[in-house]
């Protein structure tokens, strides 16, 4: 007979379920819940004050399910900005995703591409952050599914759950709340928090100045001009502190 695969025999026991990593993982992300499905709330609203109809609404947050993209996306909308306008906003903010999907991919190239699709779609940021903490590396490793599960369900349902009651309960809520500045306060909660180093806060910055500078541009572009120079700017700082850390060894 000819001897096993080990590439499938690994395959089996990272895919085998773990009750223990499974509970491991919702007890890591539990604390994140509330603060998700507040800001899901707050992008509900924001989409039916912006003009969506709880139809479209749902839609969107159903098939986007990305806080950042959907906010950048409506005041684009709302000014009736060209289709690719709004796609090539909603990418550049979410190509932080690119970078996710490459420090991930590793840990799970052994699943068929439908479930590594379906996880990669139910991932975000704060549980793709709190599982490469866990599982630093991609040695195999029994349980690491689980693991991954027990954080991204739970926040895809939060995200879920205050969106869609955000979308339902808006209409209701009147205009003068000033719940725009409340989403801008919900994007600072989560911002804040990731800006962990020189290169983060020097895009912060850059982007800050960028958008502000570039306010009066047509259809918003700013606001993707913004981002790209903030993500050139924390680029070329992470380079710079690499070749001083390789300079010093």
């Amino acid at each position: 007979m000819n001897a096993p695969d080990p590439v499938q025999h690994t395959s089996a026991i990272i895919e085998r379920h773990d009750p223990a990593l499974w509970q491991e993982g919702l007890r890591t992300g539990l604390p994140s819940l509330f603060g998700i499905a507040a800001w899901g709330l707050v992008v509900g609203i924001a989409m039916v004050k912006t003009g969506l109809t709880p139809l479209q609404a749902c839609g969107m947050t159903l098939l986007v399910f990305a806080g950042s993209a959907q906010l950048a996306s409506l005041p684009l909308i709302l000014a009736h900005a060209p289709i690719w306008v709004i796609f090539a906003t909603a990418m550049v903010v979410n190509l932080r995703f690119v970078i996710f999907s490459a420090l991930l991919a590793p840990h799970f190239t052994h699943l068929p591409w439908r479930q590594r699709l379906m996880y990669g779609y139910i991932s975000g940021d704060m549980t793709i952050a709190m599982f490469l903490q866990r599982f630093p590396t991609a040695v195999p490793v029994p349980g690491k599914l689980s693991y991954l599960r027990g954080l991204v369900l739970p926040n895809w349902t939060a995200w879920q759950v205050g969106s869609l009651t955000g979308i339902f309960v808006g209409s209701a809520i009147p205009a003068e709340w000033g719940l725009g500045f409340a989403g801008t306060l919900a994007i600072l909660c989560i911002t804040v928090p990731l800006v962990a180093n020189s290169a983060a806060l020097c895009g912060v910055l850059v982007a800050g100045a960028v958008s502000v500078l570039a306010y009066g541009f047509p259809y918003k572009l700013g606001l993707l001009a913004a981002v790209l120079a903030g993500m050139l700017a924390a680029m070329a700082t992470e380079a710079v502190i690499e070749k001083r850390k390789a300079g010093h060894g």
